[in-house]
């Protein structure tokens, strides 16, 4: 036979033909589909597709409007558009508006940079709106170029003018509800913010600092032996001293008190330094810091020692230090190191705030010599204009010289930083307004809710849900532990508090409620900068005489942490709940335990009595494949527009499904080579079933359920099995799961079964024979459910697909939802035959398998297998008749009934059929075919070879 002959032979096969191309080509494809989407209004018609349906709604957790987007941005923003596309698939109505953080010292600090600091409140206020907005428009660009399809038309932004009045009026409800209040006390203060800072913005980091023993001289030592049980002091002619131990020497200066534990045992030391006080436990470790020897001459408990007054250690340095300190008994004061006893500067600690305070010091008699720049005041006696960590060393000089510092010594210790600056922060009393967590009074309340706010957030942290659920405690510990809300700030660009205060006694204008309503409508029509600009006398008449208008800010936790009052049900109603007023779901890093889930349930609960989500999902921060955080001192850091450029952005969005996110997510070069591998495993098992349906239209070819060769219908059930599993790891928004079960799915249920036994039917039979058409029916299946499966994470690849698959049926793979597979009746008997089969067959490829490592045969079709078995695989297999040859792609299969299973290969003395590859007796036989089986004879000239089961 000429060669022209054999290649018309293969001409009359049905080899695969498709458009979808083996290379995604991705980094040059994916702008298309990205333009495609935005010029279609794909997101608005998808809205269109569900307007009737439930609603689900993920809000969005803003991120700043400062900077490029890092690798963990994407990630975030890819969960979360992973999560609203499975729901959309789902039925749902899932809209997703994106939003941004405007506000706030990021930005701030960012104007600083550029301009320096001498700007004006307008000039600030001003450059940030424009900074913030060419922010977003960066991060909108690369947020849309990694497939997250939303409302990027009408996205929330913070400094949007109905936002920042929403905000004036959800910080009016809370007011009205009895929470807020205005105190002077300790709040964290950064210097390089020059402001307070809220719980949500420290971050603990190792901090070199001189531990210090300092000996406090009593001013009665007749009293203090009398605490003692004594007369008097062995020797009048020693001194007596009660000992503190701290870390901070910079708060010396501000000492006001001592405190002592009620249930201490004290001891009185005799020592060649006088007599020292300390904690009966620690006075062995104490003596051999101090270097002495020391005889313990009597003990106490610690509330002996209450109002006992001892001498500030500069008093007899300077007449500014010339004052006395009470001991007060408090519970924070331990024996567990130290010495016991407790230096208290009000103005810089909250237990020491709330212990002075409590027994009669008057906020106005607090000494509060630091200043905002972290720089004592000229008027500190010794130290004054000195930055309060280079004064230090001078403290420690002068109490050394003043005989007064028994100790010091360099330690590392975790202490407060500032999560923007990483400098050190302090506490620092402050006149600010308060959210009050326990039951007290607030300012103008008009509507007092009926509980505390620790008690009742508490209370509906029960009723969330928590993906992964240890979330639960770690937000629930901290709102339990956490102190009242410190809600101003002292910077330019933010939300205002707008408050009028009298000149005199600092109390709120009587009208504030009122004048609140008037604030958000002025701030409504001209944003922040109206407020900034506006006269008092505009408002107060010849009132504002007395009163003092406001500069503060509100903290920008409150910012974003009131979002859903005003996005969810007023700058985006079409985003509201209608089952319901609380979003389905908040999705942020596990960080936001303490950051925006913190401040949204508070101002929820404080505003509704009701958090304002029903689950809080928590992913981990990316790490590099060593599980080491990114930075550019180590070299490791990952850009998603790198990779966008270089693999394509499907490839980070593959790399997050397949990521266990309740974990930090490590990335590097070779986890993303491994994600391309299973990209391309992925791609080119779609692309098979693409190729062999490419002549398939299904209102004409289709074929009926009944009438489905048995292995199609085993796999309609096998997918609709998968399908469901899958469906369950959506529901609790599980993806690597899936990712993972997929690539086995399409590796063996697919690619090592199915389709390997498939090709033969596809390629040999008829075109349009039931046996060819049965196969297509099922995967045209397949290739429906499918695309939907993966669409929520191989988006773009979906939706490619999906173009060449469906062109007819919608404008997009989002529009539609999971697929509903025709079932068989008997899918469970099916499902336990088949299931079986395939595990017999993987026996026989391993016999077959040694056949070809020793060169006996070349492929499977070379083979001939005869298998022995008992009753029950008897039986499966029998019932297959002459089609049990092509489950295991063999040209002959010969079944015998015997005691146990036992599988026997040879190589096949047959000659080779030209077009199906068979080996089979009667290839020559027919004069007009020579080089052709029977069954290709039959299949290309006359009524086509029977099969039924395979």
């Amino acid at each position: 036979m000429s060669s022209t002959e054999k290649n018309n032979y293969r001409t009359t096969l049905n080899l695969p033909d498709t458009k979808f191309p083996m290379r995604g080509d991705l980094p040059k494809r994916e702008p298309g589909w990205v333009k495609g989407w935005e010029d279609k209004g794909i997101y608005k018609k998808l809205r269109a597709a569900r307007c009737d349906h439930p609603k689900f709604i993920l809000h969005d957790g803003p991120p700043y409007a400062n900077g490029k987007l890092h690798i963990g941005h994407a990630a975030n923003k890819i969960l979360k558009d992973m999560i609203i596309k499975a729901r959309q698939l789902a039925g749902f109505d899932a809209q997703y508006v994106p939003g941004w953080d405007c506000h706030g010292l990021p930005i701030e600090n960012q104007i600083e940079k550029q301009f320096g600091r001498n700007l004006s409140r307008a000039e600030v206020q001003a450059k940030s709106r424009v900074y913030a907005a060419e922010q977003i428009e960066q991060q909108m660009v690369d947020f849309k170029r990694l497939g997250v399809l939303g409302n990027w038309d009408n996205p929330y932004k913070t400094m949007n003018f109905g936002n920042e009045a929403g905000e004036i009026r959800a910080l009016k409800k809370v007011i009205e509800r009895g929470f807020v209040y205005r105190g002077s006390k300790p709040v964290y203060w950064c210097f390089d913010c020059m402001s307070s800072l809220a719980e949500f913005e420290i971050e603990y980091e190792d901090k070199k600092s001189q531990s210090l023993d300092v000996a406090f001289a009593s001013d009665d030592p007749q009293a203090l032996a009398a605490a003692f049980g004594l007369t008097a002091l062995p020797d009048s002619s020693k001194p007596a001293y009660i000992v503190i131990w701290t870390t901070t020497a910079w708060t010396i200066p501000a000492n006001q008190a001592l405190n002592a534990g009620p249930q201490i045992e004290y001891a009185l030391v005799d020592t060649d330094k006088g007599y020292l006080v300390l904690a009966s436990k620690l006075v062995n470790d104490c003596m051999e810091r101090y270097g002495l020897q020391g005889k313990v001459i009597s003990t106490t408990v610690g509330s002996k020692l209450e109002n006992l007054q001892f001498r500030h250690p500069l008093y007899d340095v300077d007449a500014g230090y010339k004052r006395l300190s009470p001991v007060y008994l408090a519970d924070y004061a331990t024996d567990e190191d130290g010495t016991g006893i407790v230096h208290s500067a009000p103005a810089y600690g909250l237990d020491d705030f709330y212990s002075c305070t409590s027994h009669g010091l008057k906020n106005e008699d607090i000494l509060n010599p630091v200043q905002t720049n972290g720089v004592y005041a000229d008027s500190l006696p010794l130290f004054g204009g000195l930055l309060i960590w280079d004064a230090v060393p001078k403290i420690l000089e002068v109490l050394q010289q003043a005989g007064r510092l028994l100790s010091t010594k360099t330690i590392s210790h975790s202490y407060p930083h500032c999560w923007r600056h990483k400098s050190p922060v302090i506490y620092r009393a402050a006149a600010q307004w308060f959210i009050r967590m326990d039951q007290g009074e607030g300012v103008c309340t008009t509507d007092k809710a009926p509980y505390s706010l620790r008690e009742k957030s508490l209370e509906v942290i029960e009723h969330t849900t928590f993906y992964p659920e240890n979330g639960r405690t770690r937000l629930y510990d901290m709102i339990a532990h956490r102190p009242d809300w410190c809600i101003s700030r002292q910077r330019n660009w933010g939300v205002p508090l707008p408050f009028f205060l009298h000149k005199d006694t600092e109390e709120l204008h009587p009208d504030t409620l009122a004048l609140i309503d008037k604030a958000a409508e002025l701030v409504e029509q001209g944003g922040v900068e109206a407020w900034s600009n506006l006269d008092p006398k505009e408002w107060l008449g010849a009132d504002a005489e007395n009163y003092v208008k406001s500069n503060d800010i509100l903290d920008v936790w409150f910012d974003s942490g009131t979002t859903h009052y005003h996005v969810l049900h007023g700058s985006h109603p079409e985003s509201g709940h209608d089952q319901g007023p609380e979003a389905d779901l908040y999705l942020e890093g596990h960080d936001q335990h303490r950051g925006w889930f913190h401040s949204s349930l508070l101002t929820s609960v404080a505003m509704n009595a009701r958090a304002p989500y029903k689950g809080l999902l928590t992913h981990g921060f990316t790490v590099d494949g060593q599980g080491r955080k990114m930075s550019k001192s180590l070299g490791n850091i990952v850009a998603p527009q790198e990779i966008s450029d270089k693999l394509g952005a499907e490839i980070i969005r593959l790399w997050v499904a397949s990521t266990d996110y309740s974990g930090d997510l490590g990335i590097d070069d070779k986890i993303l080579a491994r994600v391309v591998d299973s990209y391309r495993r992925i791609r080119n098992t779609l692309r098979f079933m693409l190729a062999n349906t490419s002549d398939f239209d299904p209102i004409t070819d289709k074929v009926q359920l009944h009438e489905l060769f048995e292995i199609d219908q085993y796999m309609l059930a096998r997918m609709a099995e998968f399908q469901a599993d899958v469906l369950k790891h959506y529901d609790v928004y599980e993806f690597h799961p899936v990712v993972a079960k997929l690539q086995v799915f399409c590796s063996e249920d697919l690619g090592a079964f199915y389709l390997d036994v498939l090709k033969d039917r596809l390629y040999t039979t008829a075109p349009k024979s039931l046996a060819r058409r049965s196969a297509q029916t099922t995967l045209w299946h397949l290739t429906q459910a499918m695309l939907r499966l993966m669409a929520p994470f191989l988006s773009f690849t979906a939706e490619e697909a999906w173009a060449i698959f469906a062109p007819g049926q919608s404008e997009s793979v989002f529009m539609e939802q999971y697929w509903d597979l025709p079932l068989p009746s008997n899918k469970e008997a099916l499902s336990v035959k088949w299931k079986r089969l395939q595990e017999i067959r993987e026996l026989a490829n391993k016999e077959i398998e040694l056949l070809r490592e020793t060169g006996q045969v070349g492929s499977s079709l070379q083979a001939n297998i005869e298998i022995t078995a008992g009753a029950d695989d008897y039986g499966l297999m029998h019932s297959l008749g002459d089609d049990l040859k092509f489950v295991f792609i063999t040209s002959h299969a010969t079944l015998a009934k015997g005691e146990a299973l036992s599988i026997k290969v040879s190589t096949s003395t047959d000659a080779k059929c030209e077009r199906c590859w068979h080996y089979r007796e009667e290839v020559g036989h027919n004069a007009d075919h020579p080089t052709l089986c029977n069954r290709c004879i039959s299949n290309l000239f006359g009524t086509g070879e029977e099969r039924t089961y395979v």
